[in-house]
């Protein structure tokens, strides 16, 4: 009988190996540094998501770096489900790395951002409904309270829930390996958003469209 762990175990590492590169692509650095905005890391928050972006005054370079870490997570996701066809497990497996490599990327020392924007493009790739229902917590929340972080901080605690209620409502139930992803990715945005949530408890965390204290 064929051994079906090696190749199985093996696939896996190629899947995280993808999407671990494909995730470490620093697009916010690139950008900025390609239109001649200054390293995106000696700015602000020295963070090289879409929210530090347009602290360079480059709204056009703070969408590209949006949409394009979201599509790396997604992309990574995608192609993986691609290749491996009703093998959900490596299609989460290459998302989570994807995940991850924007969070701690090879080529800036493992220096990465907090990953929210990859978070949602993950989430919309894996099942859409869940990535539109995480999508319009981040929203209501946002337009509530003007707290970027605490959208993001409650729209990831969420998403493991809508994965089991509203899409099995939807007659979409989420297969256990996109359930584990949504746990996986929200936990990380949570330890990424430490600093954040030590502000938000002290009440002086920034509201959109105020200053970086």
């Amino acid at each position: 009988m064929q051994d079906l762990v090696g190749p199985t175990l093996g696939t896996l590492a190629l899947a995280a190996a993808g999407g671990y590169l494909l995730g470490s692509i620093p697009f916010g650095v690139i950008l900025t540094r390609a239109a001649g905005a200054g390293d995106v890391r000696n700015i602000g928050s020295g963070n090289i998501g879409a929210t530090n972006v347009l602290r360079t005054g480059r709204k056009d370079l703070a969408i590209a770096t949006l949409l394009l870490d979201a599509g790396k997570g997604a992309a990574a996701l995608l192609l993986a489900r691609y290749l491996f066809p009703g093998v959900p497990a490596i299609a989460a497996v290459a998302g989570g790395a994807a995940f991850l490599g924007h969070l701690f990327p090879v080529w800036l020392g493992f220096k990465g951002g907090k990953g929210v924007a990859t978070f949602f493009g993950l989430l919309i790739a894996a099942a859409w409904p869940l990535g539109l229902l995480a999508g319009a917590t981040w929203l209501i929340v946002a337009a509530l309270f003007r707290i970027s972080s605490l959208a993001a901080l409650v729209s990831s605690a969420a998403a493991p829930l809508y994965a089991l209620l509203p899409l099995a409502a939807l007659g979409l139930p989420a297969p256990a390996p996109i359930f584990a992803l949504a746990i996986f990715t929200g936990v990380l945005i949570w330890v990424r958003h430490h600093q954040n949530i030590a502000r938000l408890l002290k009440g002086t965390e920034p509201r959109i469209g105020a200053g970086k204290a």
